[in-house]
């Protein structure tokens, strides 16, 4: 029995063409795909399509198009083996960690891809990258079930889970990396499954749960020199926050002066959620290493260890909606909810 997968399209480079009018990019009609991209056909799946209108670019990407895509997969869920979604690379690592966290109890491959050229250009990499995505996708074990029943983003090669994941080039082909968690596959002559590090489901039972209602109040803090009590006040403390994610150097350190920390303490009493993540490309928060950690720590920041930045916000978005109990969802963030941190 062949495969079925559905293609949403949701905008984003890869789905344009180049008019030979006026040589100018438009999208093309993917009930169309396979006279677009024939090497699908050589693949035993049924690909059906879905394209959002409007198109959404990449960069204008809002809460509300993961609410439309979770909303759309669980209400074909029973009809598809699996899920491929085209999306613009600015911010495709958001889309695919909230989508992760969205999507409880998933038994199937949800893959997003995109590309850095057009797929009617002659160089293009948007067709291997969406070719590797269907085939990704379809492909299942000898039991029938997925093997990568997780969301994930297929790059120029690389499978990467999609919460691990972030853009490191707006140039290079090789747009996405993954430094804290190793690849779940790689596309060479075959594909090379990386079973150790995918994470499946606890029961092959579908029952997957939708989390629809997010909380988008997050701001995020940037620790960097020079930084000034009035700004750092307005964003820790301003009345519409309820969460700040602080960017912190190294393994979670920050300024020691006392009326940084001062204000830290006082977003605290005043029930914020501050979280903090590295700044680095990879590594985690360890607040117990140093002393301007620990201060941290003691002020009421809780670690969010090897999380992205990516992931910590839809995480939060997620938590946050789920609850108005502050205390819950910090503690909440802490645990391994989707292979977002490591145990």
């Amino acid at each position: 029995m062949k495969a079925s997968l559905l293609i949403i399209y949701t905008g984003g480079t890869i789905g344009m063409v180049e008019d030979p009018v006026d040589s100018t990019l438009k999208p093309f009609d993917f009930s169309q795909i396979l006279s677009e991209v024939p090497e699908l056909a050589k693949f035993a799946v049924r690909i059906d399509s879905h394209t959002f209108d409007p198109l959404i670019d990449s960069s204008d990407v809002e809460p509300a198009l993961w609410v439309s895509l979770a909303e759309l997969i669980r209400d074909r869920y029973d009809d598809y083996d699996g899920f491929v979604i085209l999306h613009g690379t600015d911010t495709m690592a958001y889309s695919a960690s909230a989508l992760s966290f969205m999507l409880d109890g998933l038994t199937k491959p949800v893959i997003f891809t995109g590309s850095q050229l057009p797929i009617g250009k002659p160089r293009t990499d948007g067709k291997e990258n969406l070719v590797s995505a269907v085939e990704i996708a379809a492909a299942q074990d000898a039991g029938g079930h997925a093997m990568v029943p997780e969301v994930a983003i297929c790059f120029d090669a690389s499978l990467l889970r999609g919460n691990r994941a972030t853009k490191i080039s707006a140039e290079d082909f090789h747009a996405f990396s993954s430094p804290d968690w190793p690849d779940l596959a790689e596309a060479g002559i075959n594909i090379r499954y990386n079973r150790p590090a995918i994470r499946y489901p606890s029961t092959w039972e579908p029952h997957l749960k939708v989390q629809t209602h997010l909380d988008t109040r997050v701001s995020i803090l940037k620790v960097h020199p020079g930084m000034t009590p009035q700004v750092v006040r307005n964003i820790l403390c301003g009345p519409e926050t309820r969460a700040v994610i602080l960017e912190t150097y190294g393994s979670g350190n920050a300024l020691s002066k006392p009326w940084f920390l001062d204000i830290v303490r006082e977003a605290d009493r005043m029930g914020k959620i501050l979280v903090n993540v590295t700044q680095c490309k990879s590594g985690t928060v360890n607040m117990d290493l140093y002393a301007t950690g620990n201060a941290l720590k003691q002020a009421g920041v809780v670690s969010g260890a090897d999380a992205t930045t990516e992931a910590a916000l839809a995480k939060l978005f997620c938590l946050m909606g789920m609850s108005d109990n502050n205390p819950w969802v910090k503690e909440t963030f802490g645990k391994d909810l989707r292979g977002e941190i490591s145990k």
